[in-house]
């Protein structure tokens, strides 16, 4: 049986956990805690699944999620010597089809607050020709170490809804690029078809926590992990939220009937 039921977060509690002072209350998956230690929380979540990461991805998406992040790396039109930031970068999958397109003159970086999914990113770059195009650094997408308008382009995929204080970190994403630079968001979002979306949330809901605790060894991660997609705002609050960060010409397209969605926003000159 699930620990927690297949429940999508109302409109009203999703606009509430859009931009969480730090004296006030965040959501993690379902639970509710105060908003300073969400960050904490979402470190060792993901301390816990780092060594697996990338294979369970495999596993529980059948792969599909190799074909979202090509078509979502081409929706941004990269070329050739542009400079990418890859927030929330992770395992480096958005970071290394970037540096392919961006070509030897391009500059990638990523950048995640977590060491450990840094770390278990790096045999995928150290050793291959992508080496000396691909940055690894550490940081919080809330305050980015870079100056203004340090990037043709800015990337997070499937982290945002994990930081604390989204709008903030749009803000800072906004901040980063040049203007006219573009921004693309991939994430998790809630399936268009009913009778799909059921069937979604009982595979979400059953079969993964199960997968998870039989294959990583840890149940509590991949119950988190349905709970927190079904917080995250839907396409079209999503695109409100770029808007009022400071970005314009916001357009999304879903993959897999809903399942993730597409942001490509450009930044207001």
């Amino acid at each position: 049986m699930p620990l927690t039921k297949p429940v999508w977060l109302n409109a009203a509690d999703r606009r509430r956990q859009v931009h969480a002072p730090l004296d006030e209350s965040a959501f993690f998956g379902y639970e509710r805690i105060q908003a300073r230690e969400k960050t904490e929380r979402v470190v060792r979540h993901f301390n816990s699944v780092a060594r697996v990461y990338d294979f369970m991805n495999s596993l529980l998406s059948f792969g599909i999620h190799h074909a979202w992040k090509r078509e979502a790396v081409r929706m941004l039109e990269l070329k050739p010597g542009e400079r990418v930031l890859d927030v929330c970068g992770g395992t480096g999958d958005l970071a290394i089809l970037a540096a392919r397109r961006a070509g030897p003159r391009g500059a990638v970086v990523i950048y995640d607050i977590n060491r450990a999914m840094i770390t278990a990113g790096l045999p995928k770059v150290i050793g291959t020709a992508l080496e000396g195009r691909i940055r690894h650094v550490q940081g919080d997408a809330e305050q980015i170490a870079f100056p203004d308008h340090s990037f043709d382009a800015v990337m997070v995929g499937f982290g945002i809804r994990n930081v604390t204080r989204m709008r903030r970190g749009f803000s800072e994403m906004c901040r980063v690029l040049k203007p006219g630079g573009r921004l693309l968001c991939l994430e998790f979002s809630r399936p268009v078809w009913p009778m799909f979306r059921w069937i979604y949330d009982l595979y979400s809901f059953y079969m993964m926590p199960y997968i998870g605790e039989l294959v990583a060894g840890t149940r509590k991660a991949y119950t988190h992990l349905p709970e927190s997609i079904r917080m995250f705002p839907l396409p079209d609050e999503l695109s409100g939220m770029l808007r009022a960060a400071g970005f314009s010409r916001v357009d999304y397209r879903r993959f897999t009937n809903g399942i993730a969605v597409a942001h490509l926003a450009i930044k207001s000159k």
